[in-house]
Formats: C-alpha cells, structure tokens, sequence
C-alpha cells in the first residue's frame, strides 16, 4: 500500500460557516485537497442560531466571489446585491447550495467536532523536524473518535459558541450557573421562538454592541403588542458611542440605522438605561431574578427582573491548540499581529488595514486562524474581511506569494471611531489629531506592511 506524501495531504479546515467554506472555494480554485470538518448538523450552524435576524450588510458584502464563481457554473441565480439578507438567507441561499456542490460534498464532513490539533508525532516542546511533520487533527463524529492527517489547518472556528459571561471581570458573576435557566446567551427570537419567555416580563439585556441593539429593538416592538413588556439595558462602558453608531455618516445604512433606533428608545424613555453597571452577583428571589452589580459613581445597584439577555460578546476555543506553537495578542487573545489594529481599548472603528497571510502566520508553520477567531474578544468582524484572509492564506498554500501578499479589499467606513478616552469623532474630524483610528475612505489594493506593534 502507498502512504500518501506531505504534498498529497488534504488542507484541514475547521468550521463550516462562511469564512470555513470559502476557503474550500480558494482551495478547489487552486486544485489543493481538502476537508472541512464541522461541528453542527448543518453548514452554516452559527448564522442558523440567529437566523431570524437582518443583517446590517446587503448581499455584496456576505458573498465570497469564489463561492459564487462556482456556484454560477451550477446555474445558481445570484440575489439582489443590495439587499439586506435574513442570517438564516445567507446559510439557505449560498452556504447550502454550495456545500451541495458534487465537487464539495464528498469533503464536507458534519457533526464532528474537532477537541484538538498536533504535529504527528511532536507535541509543542519538540523542534527538529517538526516542520515537515503533518498536522493531526483529532474529533469526535457521531460519538466516535476520528483522526486525520493534514499538510496545513485554516482554523475557522469562530467564536460564537464561547459567548462572555455577564459577570465584568471576564469570570460568571457570583449565582450566574445558578440563574442560567433565566439567561439568554446570543440573540433571542424575541418576536419569533421566544415570544412566550420574553413578552409582559421585565427584561434585562446586557452588551453594548449590535447584538444588544438587535434584542432591544425587537423587544420595543413586543413591548406595543404585549402590555407589561418592560425593557432595561445594562453597558459596562459609561459612553456606548460604538453601537450607536455614525447614523448617516455610517457607509452600511442599516448599521447606521440600527444604533440611531436604538438612541430614540434611550432618548424618548422607552428603556430604561444603566451605563456604566459592573454585574457582581446574581440571585433567584420571590420568583424575580436579583441582579447586583457597581454603578459608574462606585454606588452598589439591585435591580430586579424577570429575564436576562446576555449580548457581551464571545471568546475563542484556545484549548484546541494547546500543543501547537501558535502566538497570540496577550490580552484580546486575536492573532498577535492584528492586536494592536482592533484593540477596543485603544479604538473601536468598524474597520480594520486590510491584511493576510503576513498577518494570520504563526510560529507553527501551516496553521492559520481566520475570520472571526482571529479577532480574538475584539468586536465588530465583517464577512468580507474573513473572504480576504482566506484568498490570501490560500495562495500561500499554493506557493503563489505574489497573490498571497497583495490584499485587495474594500471596507465600509462606520462614520464613528472613539479612542481609549471616549472621545468619539464626527465624521470629517482629523482623526489622528482626536487619536482616533483609520481615515475616511476605504482602503482599496494596499499591499502589506510590516506588521504594527505594541
């Protein structure tokens, strides 16, 4: 029997979502074998989890152009660029299709969750030869082991199924287990599915981002239907200047859009507002749910409900890697070199220099992380910066480095940047002069620089 070489060894991806299955499209495109190894039942498994929602982004910006080039061959009918399409839409018109493909199926591989990835026969501390050793990447399918050797892994995990916790020191506030049956992690379908727990009750939702935003709006709207509905939002942050947005300056109108509603529920007192609040403890009492936590004045808070929704953003799986070699930004826990760019501490523009492989690489030759996780806990990741990552990490693979280091990209500017003080700039503000992040227009065909640093 032949025992396969380096070289005929499949690339292993990691997640089916968009980012996961557009790096199959680049590796098809490029003639390299692969497998794409998937948790859920279904491609997509994540946007299906909130697939009840609009997405802020019209069609042009959730579709890689790879997956569409191959599903054109198959007559596939694209939708109206400009359409702002459902979460569920994106997984039913694009990601479904092209996982049916004849040429994708056989090498999609479902239900198996990938628990960990190493060097055949070198765990972290071993260094000669190392490098020409395959990847193993171990799962489990259908409650069975399963094993397999890869030339390279493209990590597109994600994040969203490690969601943060409500507690705002990184760890479960005290009785946050306890209470779980009354914590929503994500975004309900709170005029859908889960209309029955949320409507005539006193809701909490906690988060100062887009998904916050989605679960409020929709409660407004249960609040007119449902009498009783009462809504209260919880930011750690005493100025929630990035979900509000840039309104009009904002180059994605529904984003815009979505944080200028949500200022008019504040502003007309439609939602009772807590910036500012640091959830401690958490206590079942009476048939309420207690929660405690310091206000922005240092003053302890009690506030009483019924429900809460938890939209504090997620945290990557760093446990897969434990044996690999891999360096990551110490705090946001992104790839290193994208740390300093997306740092909400330093900035939290919604657009980010355009980068690749030079950026994604790793001190473990092979292995990349892409799309969201490689952001790391930082906010606010767009499809098409995933769609670019993987095109460039692909044509690295594939020895095309002229390909690999030329990003071509163009982003849509947010209309609103704050810097570590709060300061938030008004559209056509200098922003280096208010330390802000980025320029007004979009960055378009930039080849790559050296990585920035701390």
């Amino acid at each position: 029997m032949m025992s396969t070489t380096f070289a005929e060894l499949p690339v292993a991806v990691l997640g089916a979502g968009p980012i996961g299955l557009a790096a199959a499209a680049r590796l098809m495109e490029r003639g390299l074998p692969f497998v794409v190894l998937e948790a859920g039942g279904r491609v997509g498994a994540n946007l299906l989890d909130y697939g009840h929602v609009r997405l802020f982004s019209p069609w042009r910006f959730n579709i890689d152009a790879s997956m569409a080039q191959w599903l054109a061959r198959a007559g596939w009918q694209a939708p109206d660029a400009d359409e702002l399409p459902l979460a569920r839409e994106v997984v039913e018109r694009v990601l479904q299709p092209f996982a049916d493909l004849p040429a994708v199926a056989p090498h999609v591989l479902l239900r198996t969750k990938v628990v960990a990835v190493s060097r055949d026969g070198f765990d972290k501390v071993k260094s000669a030869g190392r490098n020409g050793a395959p990847f193993i990447v171990r799962g489990v399918r259908d409650g069975r082991a399963l094993e397999l050797r890869a030339r390279a892994v493209i990590d597109a995990t994600g994040t969203w199924n490690r969601p943060n916790p409500l507690g705002a020191s990184g760890l479960p506030a005290i009785g946050e287990p306890e209470a779980a049956g009354r914590i929503f992690y994500g975004i309900p379908d709170v005029l859908g599915a889960h209309r029955a727990r949320y409507a005539g009750k006193r809701v909490l939702v906690v988060g100062a981002g887009h998904s916050a935003a989605n679960a409020l709006l929709a409660l407004a709207e249960l609040a007119m239907q449902a009498p009783g509905t009462a809504l209260v939002w919880s930011v750690r942050s005493p100025v929630p200047a990035r979900v509000f947005g840039g309104g009009e300056a904002d180059a994605l109108p529904a984003r815009g859009a979505l944080g200028s509603a949500l200022r008019r529920l504040r502003d007309t007192g439609a939602l009772e507002f807590k910036p500012g609040l640091r959830i401690t403890h958490l206590k079942q009492e009476g048939g309420a749910l207690l929660v405690t936590g310091m206000g922005r004045d240092g003053a302890p808070q009690v506030d009483s409900v019924d429900e809460v929704i938890c939209a504090t953003g997620q945290r990557p799986d760093l446990s897969l890697t434990a044996e690999l070699r891999v360096q990551l930004d110490p705090w946001l826990e992104s790839t290193q070199a994208l740390g300093p760019l997306i740092d909400p501490n330093v900035h939290s523009c919604g657009t980010v220099p355009p980068h690749g492989v030079a950026e994604l690489s790793h001190p473990e030759p092979g292995y990349y992380i892409v799309g969201m996780k490689s952001y790391g806990r930082a906010p606010t990741f767009l499809m098409l910066t995933g769609y670019e990552q993987v095109r460039s990490v692909v044509a690295a693979l594939a020895g095309d480095m002229d390909a690999a280091r030329r990003v071509e990209l163009t982003l849509p500017e947010t209309g609103v940047c704050s810097s570590a003080t709060g300061t938030q700039c008004a559209p056509g503000a200098d922003a280096a002069a208010t330390s802000c992040c980025g320029s007004e227009g979009p960055i378009v065909s930039t080849r790559l620089a050296a990585p920035a640093r701390r």
